[in-house]
């Protein structure tokens, strides 16, 4: 039977183990080289009911639309001037090319438009070949776009929700050529952090080679190095991926002035600071009141002004001390004590790192 100071213990422990939050390294990290590629394609879609490009605007469109009538073997080179549709638009095509992707596979693409179409809902996308960055043909996209939005217009006002002149091909594009990638050929693979940080990087290693042996090693705080050593890649990046560890987090706080958003790392921490947090309020109130004089009076109505001046400038709030080192949990009861809202935090988080006190990176977005 356990003893009482243990079974404290043992429940003090189990409160605790939640805190470490740990993750999976394949959670933090990318193999090198197993990446996606960027895919671009310019193409037209046809079918829209008179919301798409005008064709004496859109120069680009109406050669488009003669070229490709031409291939079909409808020659309107000659009739270029009474070309008037508006139920086509040229687009532009782009997707990503997973990794690993093989002959046959199917993926999604984002379809926008390049001239003066206003809608591009109902129109169907015809035959683009998707290039990569090397100019080689690696998808070919068809098919009906989606674009999720909804347009209604009347003699007198228009309604717009979403994004009509941009949507997307679910499994839209089919992969013509791979990109060759051997990675059960590696003799050393590379795990790149998505954060680089140098603890990290270590706790990594040392995840790895309490596992594996001592088979890795840290080059800088983004890279990892695992020398496989005649191991099988494939396994040894299972076993690898798997592995949980408890990534640090520095100390940052990011501020977004436009939203008034406010973000603080759990190490955030400050020296000890006085703050005070005060405005002046003036609020004018105009109400007006009207004069009736009697029947009898012979006078005429009026209108009698009346002006009603409230100022507040929050003598109630005092002057408060933030003890130095205090955790995130007490800088923010700390602050709300205060009745400080977001954008006075700001401002005073802003002023507390002027001071020196705020012991963390300050990012203003």
């Amino acid at each position: 039977m356990l003893r009482l100071p243990c079974l404290a213990l043992l429940l003090l422990l189990a409160t605790l183990m939640p805190a470490l939050a740990q993750v999976r390294i394949k959670d933090i990290a990318d193999v090198e080289g197993v990446r996606e590629n960027q895919l671009i394609g310019y193409g037209l879609v046809v079918g829209l009911h008179n919301t798409g490009d005008s064709l004496n605007n859109a120069v680009f469109t109406k050669e488009s639309l003669v070229g490709m009538l031409e291939r079909l073997g409808v020659n309107t080179r000659d009739l270029e001037a009474k070309l008037q549709t508006k139920n086509i638009a040229a687009v532009m095509v782009t997707a990503e090319l997973p990794a690993f992707a093989r002959n046959g596979d199917r993926i999604d693409v984002a379809v926008s438009s390049l001239g003066d179409a206003t809608d591009l809902t109902g129109g169907t996308l015809l035959v683009t070949p998707l290039l990569g960055a090397d100019g080689q043909v690696y998808a070919v996209a068809q098919g009906a776009v989606a674009t999720g939005a909804v347009a209604a217009s009347g003699a007198a006002a228009s309604v717009t929700r979403g994004v009509p002149t941009a949507g997307h091909i679910a499994n839209g594009a089919t992969v013509e050529k791979e990109v060759p990638f051997h990675l059960d050929r590696k003799r050393s693979l590379y795990l790149s952090l998505r954060n680089p940080d140098l603890t990290t990087a270590e706790r990594i290693r040392a995840a790895i080679d309490h596992a594996l042996g001592p088979i890795a090693r840290v080059t800088d705080p983004r890279t990892v190095v695992l020398n496989l050593a005649g191991r099988n890649p494939i396994s040894t990046l299972a076993i690898v991926e798997d592995l949980r560890i408890v990534p640090d987090d520095p100390a940052v706080v990011v501020i977004d002035e436009a939203s008034g958003t406010v973000v603080m790392g759990a190490n955030v921490r400050i020296s000890t600071v006085a703050i005070a947090q005060g405005n002046l309020t003036v609020r004018v109130t105009e109400t007006p009141e009207v004069s009736q004089p009697g029947p009898l009076a012979g006078g005429t109505t009026t209108t009698v002004p009346r002006t009603r001046i409230q100022v507040n400038d929050h003598r109630g709030n005092k002057l408060g001390i933030v003890r130095g080192t205090v955790t995130l949990r007490a800088l923010v009861a700390s602050l709300n004590a205060l009745g400080i809202g977001p954008r006075d935090l700001i401002t005073i988080l802003q002023a507390i790192k002027a001071a020196g006190a705020l012991q963390a990176d300050l990012v203003v977005r």
